[in-house]
């Protein structure tokens, strides 16, 4: 898991580099090509082949999930070019507060007063983070948000998905939804490439995939809720990241408000361990 966080926040400054010269929708978009055939070679070499892989009872849900990944892409990847790495991965990591929240709405599940009380912390990390009514307001931190409640949603819809899907049918889905619709709206946004550049997206097209590997290999060997929490370590890595390269600030209000996030986060982590 730890390995799975640094390719992607080596992912998510090359995302932010590339979508800086050329638009986000041709940056996820040929990196969704690569996403796709990675998912593909991988259900051919699974039980069964590709015919079971892609054998589902709910394409809509499966084709909804891929889409609405490859839309929280493109908002976060905007996110990274107009606020940074350090404040979009801040706010965006409030996400599994709001798939706690939203779990009860959408899963049917119990929510306690406990992770409630852990989520109304959270939010107040976030306001923290935002400051609004400080003056200091930047409109466009509302972008990193809604990734966060986009990729909650798709997480939500993912655990609702596996109740009758497996995994590598769910990930099939969601490389190629992902693809087919990432092109048919990127296709009308390209636009030349420098050659120096096609190095990066090649880079970024083999992180996004070995950082889906990774995963995959981690939660074949321990439970998720197991190892959700060094998750957080990407926000770490993205943050070296982004001060040493795209030289970036750490603001205090930045490093308090994430500390509540995060801990909030492992309590509601913590408390859905304990219950199950």
């Amino acid at each position: 898991m730890i390995g799975a966080t640094i390719v992607f926040a080596l992912q998510d400054g090359i995302s932010r580099h590339l979508a800086g010269t050329y638009n986000t929708y041709m940056v996820v978009m040929i990196r969704y090509w690569f996403f796709a055939a990675f998912v593909i070679v991988l259900a051919a070499r699974s039980t069964g082949g590709l015919a079971v892989a892609a054998r589902t009872s709910q394409p809509g849900l499966q084709i909804f999930r891929g889409l609405l990944l490859a839309a929280e892409i493109c908002v976060a990847v905007f996110g990274f070019t107009v606020l940074g790495l350090i404040e979009s991965q801040a706010v965006f990591i409030c996400y599994p507060l709001m798939v706690a929240a939203l779990s009860g709405p959408v899963l049917g599940e119990s929510v306690g007063w406990r992770r409630w009380s852990a989520i109304g912390v959270g939010c107040i990390g976030v306001l923290i983070i935002l400051q609004p009514g400080m003056g200091v307001f930047n409109p466009w931190a509302i972008i990193p948000l809604i990734s966060a409640f986009m990729f909650a949603l798709y997480a939500l819809l993912t655990r609702y998905a596996a109740r009758r899907d497996s995994t590598t049918t769910s990930f099939f889905w969601t490389g190629v939804a992902g693809a087919v619709g990432m092109t048919a709206v990127g296709i009308w946004f390209w636009e030349p490439m420098a050659s120096r550049d096609w190095g990066w997206m090649a880079l970024l097209c083999v992180t996004g995939a070995g950082g889906h590997w990774l995963l995959i290999k981690c939660y074949e060997m321990a439970d998720a809720s197991a190892v959700q929490p060094f998750a957080y370590f990407h926000l770490m890595w993205a943050a070296i990241l982004a001060i040493t390269v795209f030289d970036e600030e750490l603001r205090t209000a930045v490093v308090v408000g994430t500390a509540l996030i995060v801990s909030a986060g492992l309590f509601t982590l913590w408390r859905e361990r304990k219950q199950r």
